[in-house]
Order: structure tokens, then sequence, then C-alpha cells
């Protein structure tokens, strides 16, 4: 295609295990012929990019020393010719055929520069992880958010306005919420989809969880310098929320199976946030590298508006009876 609508941006590393899904589930899309797939690997040593390559999209490579979020992400958005850059880890995976056509419906109001999608788990995502999604990602939509929230897990963004506005390539993390909070003092629009969703995939061992959100903590450190996160805070808030979580679990009648879960997730989300805080240096290449890939290091070197949807929902896939 020479002028795609859309263009789907995917960062992988190791994603052989996920991303057939995800290319499959886009494959389904009712706006296919206005799509190009371009997935940005950063050093995969598994057959993600074979498997991205057999459905057709376009790879460009990054050496795992040159990767940032932000950075993945404009070597993708400058590849890409759609007029719409849609935003996708390689590890999600659409519910519905119209994925695509709900994600860019909101552009029709020419001050939204950023859409995101609603994000939920599957069998395998953390008791504590699907209150974070519930929380963050309700099931109504709102078409002129207030807060400079967003994921890139499941976001779409103006091409023009990320060619007047990179994303910031020294984050360690929360680049989508960088952009958004400029974006937004532009005088643009934020918009919140929830007719779009997807799946998420989370596997992570207890030291991910906490590299993730010690990762975070760095980069919003970093976005805004004012913020605070004492000790004090940690014990707070893990408390907080624990409890918070097995209420839940008692009234879905999973206490007994998922406190231990709920236990180590909220202490390590916790824990790893106020470590990231309280770092006094900038992340090194070293320190960068442990925190993008902790495992493979040693062998590498709103005042919220929200409003009622009328749009429901399209076809469901079905991926028990497709080959991926």
């Amino acid at each position: 295609m020479t002028h795609p609508k859309c263009s789907i941006i995917i960062r992988s590393f190791n994603e052989a295990k996920h991303i057939g899904k995800l290319l499959k589930g886009i494959e389904l899309q009712t706006t296919r012929s206005e799509i190009e797939v371009i997935v940005v690997d950063s050093g995969s040593t598994d057959d993600t990019v074979k498997i991205a390559r057999d459905f057709g999209a376009r790879i460009v490579t990054i050496r795992p020393e040159e990767f940032s979020f932000g950075r993945a992400l404009n070597i993708g958005c400058r590849e890409a010719r759609g007029e719409y850059l849609l935003l996708a880890s390689a590890h999600v995976y659409p519910l519905y055929t119209d994925w695509v056509e709900k994600m860019l419906l909101p552009f029709k109001n020419q001050k939204v520069a950023l859409v995101y999608g609603r994000q939920v788990g599957n069998e395998q995502t953390k008791y504590s992880e699907h209150q974070l999604f519930k929380k963050w990602f309700p099931t109504v939509s709102s078409y002129e958010q207030s807060i400079p929230f967003c994921n890139n897990a499941n976001a779409a963004v103006r091409r023009s306005l990320w060619e007047e506005q990179p994303y910031d390539e020294q984050l360690t993390g929360l680049e989508d919420l960088a952009w958004a909070t400029m974006i937004q003092d532009k005088g643009h629009t934020i918009a919140y989809e929830a007719y779009a969703p997807i799946v998420h995939v989370h596997e992570e061992t207890p030291s991910r969880i906490k590299n993730r959100y010690r990762r975070e903590a760095i980069a919003l450190k970093s976005i805004r310098p004012e913020e605070k996160f004492s000790f004090w805070s940690f014990i707070r808030l893990t408390n907080s929320n624990i409890w918070s979580d097995a209420v839940h679990a008692v009234h879905d009648k999973k206490f007994l199976s998922e406190i231990g879960s709920i236990i180590m997730f909220r202490t390590l989300q916790f824990w790893g946030t106020y470590l990231g805080y309280n770092r006094k240096e900038k992340p090194d290449e070293t320190l960068r590298m442990r925190m993008y890939y902790p495992n493979e290091f040693r062998r590498m070197l709103f005042k919220r508006r929200e409003e009622e949807s009328q749009l429901g929902f399209g076809e469901r896939i079905n991926y028990s009876e497709l080959d991926y």
C-alpha cells in the first residue's frame, strides 16, 4: 500500500509466544485493506521475526543497546506511511474484528490527537492486575478526557502531530504519558474508547513486576520532578491496595486462591515504585539494559468527563479456532 490509512507499529523482543495471535487478529480486522503493519524488533533470539514476516509485516530491527520505548516507537513511526499511527505491544491481541475501526473513530473530531483503548486481562493475569485494568480502563468511553493518562499498549495518534512532537527517547518508560501531557498543553484532546478492547498478557516473574514499576517511577520522576514517594507512601499504598484487592477477592469467592498473589504483586509494585522514585543518579546504559532486558542482560551484554457511547462491539474473534 502506498497510502494506508493506518500504520500499526508493534515493538517486540522475544514475543514468539504471543505475536502470532496479535497479527492474526489484525488480519481479521474490518479495515484490513487500509492497514500496514510494522514490527520494530530489538534483537529477538526466538521466532518472533519469522512469525511476523510470515504474516507479511514489515520488519525494522534495532540493536538492544539502542532500545528505549520512545526510540523504538520513533523508528517505527518514521517508517510508517499511514495517516494514523496505531501503537500496540507484541503481547496484546484484539477481542473484536472492528478494533482498528473503533480506535480511529474518535479522530473524526479534529481536536483529538490521541485515542487509547480499553485493556483487559486473561486467565493468566494476576488478580491485582485485573483490578488495575478495571480502574484504569473503565467500560465507559470518554471522548474529551481532562487528564493526560493513556497507554501505548493500545493507542493511536495522528501522524502529523507525531511529526511535530516525537516521543521522548531518554525516558525509561511512560513515554506515552509525557507525549500526552505535552500534546494536551498545546490544546489538543485525548479520547478513551472503551469499545476497542485488547487483551494485555502479562506473564511476569516477581522480579519483572518490581522492575516494571521501578522503571516507570524513574520515568515519572523525570517527567514530574516535584513528585515524591516516601517509605511511608510505600507502606500506606501497599497495605491499602492489598486490603482493597482482598475485599474484592472475597466478593469474587477467590480469597484463598489469590491472597498470596495479591500480597506479592502489590508489595513489589510499590517497592519498585519506591526504589525508582528514590534513585539519585540518572540511569546509565548498564542500568537501562537491566531495566529493559532483565533476564537476558548477562548473555547480551481526570477531572474525567465520561460519555455513554452508542457504539457497541463488533464481531468477537474466536482465537481457539484459528491457526496462528
